[in-house]
């Protein structure tokens, strides 16, 4: 059995390098959205990229595997996300944040 909804989804691209409080930025953002009571949040690591700075970072060449590219997705109501993205802002100092209107599609086991 399963169900849809209009959800929204909240992409944030950051380096691996990128940290608060000596700690990394990803582990912060997923662990505030676990406390704000997100459907959940998932970070995947890129193998190459670059942003502002146009300085490519790869895992092809090991003196430039450095500051990776990560994606953290979380998927919940609008009015969530954007909640919970106020509440993130100082985190996001240099992150690229995109929101996109999503369709959810939830898988439950049929009760018998």
């Amino acid at each position: 059995m399963s169900y849809s909804r209009t959800e929204m989804r909240l992409s944030i691209i950051l380096g691996q390098d990128d940290l608060w409080h000596h700690k990394p930025k990803y582990q912060e953002i997923v662990k505030r959205a676990r406390a704000a009571g997100l459907g959940g949040a998932s970070v995947w690591r890129g193998v190459e990229g670059y942003g502002a700075s146009a300085h490519i970072h790869t895992t092809r060449l090991l003196d430039l595997a450095d500051g990776l590219p990560l994606l953290v997705v979380a998927v919940d109501t609008e009015e969530r996300i954007r909640e919970f993205l106020d509440g993130i802002g100082e985190l996001l100092t240099e992150a690229t944040v995109t929101l996109e209107g999503v369709e959810r599609v939830h898988f439950t086991e049929e009760r018998r």
